[in-house]
């Protein structure tokens, strides 16, 4: 291995109750990418927020040598300075601010104290380039796609002289295409001297982008394989996350969906004022028991907003159409009524729509059916705690204690949170809206487990999802939706990725 730039010996780092780190080492060669895998809660992103210096020097154990030196971060300040950046994949941009605002943002360029808005300009176009992002640095941010966000973030980096960039899950909330132009932007990064980390639960853009691969599990260092010497490949890595090897990460199901229709949706259309035109058009579907109904199509195909049209139309569209919902006919007004019928839905954003971060476990369980477990109007804290505690061990939720917040649980347990919010309102169907996005491939395993054990107890499962192996994977039937209608309908044994790809873009 070349000269590392990086080394992290002996890390250790406890939170009330958890150590997240236990004795980890980290070495990083300069000039490579190097990726960081591992399931949800094995601590990756605490051991890049200890470089970073979020978690301060001081309050945690080992050391840190950056070009050789020993550092003692105590602020993103202080790694900045050294030459490290980070980029979440919750991006840190102001949307209402230019492009070459943010990018110099904290970091401006002044005469005295006036900025140089005219070298401002111009160095953010020079940044602007160097991430091949074609576009108008006087643009408002949030004018931008995500995809480009994301570069401006990179440009953002690369302004500031960076020597180390890490980047975590940079392509959780990108398109195929985004995501493929962003990786080969960081192949590229080393011709400017950047080496980067990369922190990613898709497996198959590691395998395509690293030198290396370091494992966690269980905050401890697994190992380090060198994909040069072909030590990487998708089997060792589950292998080493996991603890076990998966041999197909999708449960058999021996079981036959009913010829019973569970929910029926007929001549479906939508239109959004706030968008001003139509997003649903003639939509027609069925759902039977006990049997999961993928729905595929790129961002923005109207699958999401299928979905909450359906579930009391949140978004206040302007719809029209037939829903039968065991037979009975529907139109909802408010998700209560979709919920009465027999309806959940678990939202693709867990963070921002489908829990509440501050509360804790047990109150996030039983937010959507607090009727259940009230006694008067008063919630039966007793009650409540038995609820959870059931839901903890069924679906084999992470954490110490169900009134433990559920902002300190990884991505995974967070999932699994959010769907036992809405198991307990015991639905006939259930729509999961992206169920595995951000989470390792332990974790979706357990999700997938989860779904099937529900289907042969007779629930019916919508998944929507942007991965197609998993549709392949999961799905009896696939719906392919395409600019707001049903571009086609595959029985699972003659479904492809070509075919649903071919669906989704000619239609």
């Amino acid at each position: 291995m070349s000269t590392p730039i990086l080394e992290m010996k002996n890390i250790s780092k406890e939170f009330p109750g958890v150590k997240a780190l236990n004795n980890v080492s980290f070495r990083v060669a300069e000039g490579e990418v190097h990726c960081l895998v591992g399931e949800n809660g094995a601590g990756k992103s605490t051991l890049m927020k200890v470089l970073s210096g979020v978690y301060p020097y001081g309050g945690y154990s080992g050391e840190i040598l950056f070009g050789g030196k020993k550092q003692a971060f105590r602020s993103i300040h202080d790694s900045e300075q050294a030459g490290i950046a980070i980029i979440y994949q919750e991006l840190a941009l102001v949307p209402e601010m230019a492009v070459y605002e943010n990018i110099f943002l904290g970091n401006e360029i002044s005469n005295g104290l006036v900025v140089n808005w005219n070298e401002t300009i111009k160095r953010a176009a020079a940044a602007l380039k160097k991430v091949r992002l074609d576009v108008n640095p006087a643009v408002k941010v949030k004018d931008l796609g995500v995809g480009k966000q994301q570069l401006v973030e990179i440009a953002k980096a690369l302004s500031r002289d960076v020597k180390l960039l890490i980047l975590d899950e940079p392509t959780a909330a990108l398109n195929e295409d985004d995501s493929d132009n962003l990786l080969n932007l960081i192949r590229g990064l080393k011709d400017h001297g950047v080496t980067c980390i990369l922190i990613s639960h898709k497996l198959k853009e590691v395998i395509a982008i690293a030198d290396s691969v370091t494992v966690l599990r269980d905050g401890q260092t697994i190992c380090t394989l060198d994909a040069h010497q072909g030590e990487v490949s998708e089997n060792a890595l589950i292998k080493h996350m996991v603890g076990r090897e998966i041999d197909n990460i999708y449960p058999p199901r021996a079981h036959t969906p009913s010829d019973q229709v569970v929910l029926e949706v007929k001549n479906w259309n939508a239109y959004d004022p706030a968008l001003g035109r139509t997003i649903l058009t003639d939509v027609n579907f069925t759902v039977k028991k006990g049997e999961i109904v993928g729905f595929a199509g790129l961002m923005g195909s109207g699958r999401t907003e299928l979905a909450l049209s359906l579930f009391g139309n949140s978004k206040s569209y302007k719809i029209s159409g037939e829903m039968r919902v065991n037979g009975q006919a529907h139109h909802f007004t408010h998700p209560y009524g979709a919920i009465e019928a027999g309806i959940a839905y678990a939202t693709e954003d867990r963070k921002a729509a489908g829990l509440i971060l501050i509360q804790d476990v047990k109150q996030n369980i039983t937010l959507a059916n607090l009727q259940e477990i009230a006694e008067r109007g008063v919630v039966n804290n007793n009650a409540e705690v038995k609820v959870a505690n059931e839901y903890k061990t069924n679906l084999n939720i992470k954490t110490p204690s169900v009134e433990q917040k559920v902002s300190n649980l990884s991505g995974g347990n967070q999932q699994k949170v959010s769907v036992a919010k809405w198991l307990f309102v015991k639905p006939d169907v259930l729509i999961l809206d992206e169920p595995t996005r951000g989470i390792d491939v332990g974790a979706k395993f357990e999700i997938y487990t989860i779904m099937t054990r529900l289907v042969q107890q007779g629930m019916s499962i919508i998944m929507i999802s942007s991965e197609l192996p998993e549709v392949l994977g999961m799905s009896d039937r696939v719906y392919i939706v395409s600019s707001g209608k049903i571009a086609g309908e595959l029985p699972i044994a003659e479904a492809t990725q070509e075919k649903i790809m071919r669906l989704a873009t000619n239609y």
